[in-house]
């Protein structure tokens, strides 16, 4: 990851509080996580394989990073900025959009089929 792209993600990113008292162990560095995240998309890998000594963050740190920052917002709001910055620049073509609804949940079933046939085999009659 380039400098300037991080310097533009790193505001988006929520500052994590260390403890005063009982601190613990340092939290690995929000850059180390995010070039893990990145990698992990970009190669389909999966967390547990993550190569720790090539980013300086674990699989699991990564995948719990992703998460927290999922939680707080990050990527929706890196989202609006890219498209806020795309169509200031003229660049946003929504011509070719495509709408796909079909992660939102289904209120009240829908409609209820007619029972089910049964598909096992007829059970063949004895001749005793």
């Amino acid at each position: 990851m380039t400098d300037e792209l991080w310097a533009r993600l790193e505001p988006l990113i929520p500052m994590a509080p260390r403890r005063f008292r009982y601190p613990g162990r340092r939290r690995a560095d929000d850059r180390a996580a995010l070039e893990g995240i990145l990698y992990a998309v970009r190669t389909g890998i999966g967390w547990n394989r993550l190569p720790t000594a090539l980013f300086g963050a674990s699989g699991s740190t990564c995948w719990r990073r992703l998460t927290e920052w999922h939680e707080a917002g990050v990527w929706q709001q890196l989202h609006e900025r890219l498209l806020a910055e795309l169509r200031a620049a003229g660049l946003l073509d929504l011509s070719a959009a495509l709408v796909d609804s079909t992660h939102l949940r289904a209120l009240k079933g829908g409609t209820t089929p007619g029972r089910a046939r049964s598909t096992a085999a007829s059970p063949v009659p004895s001749t005793t």
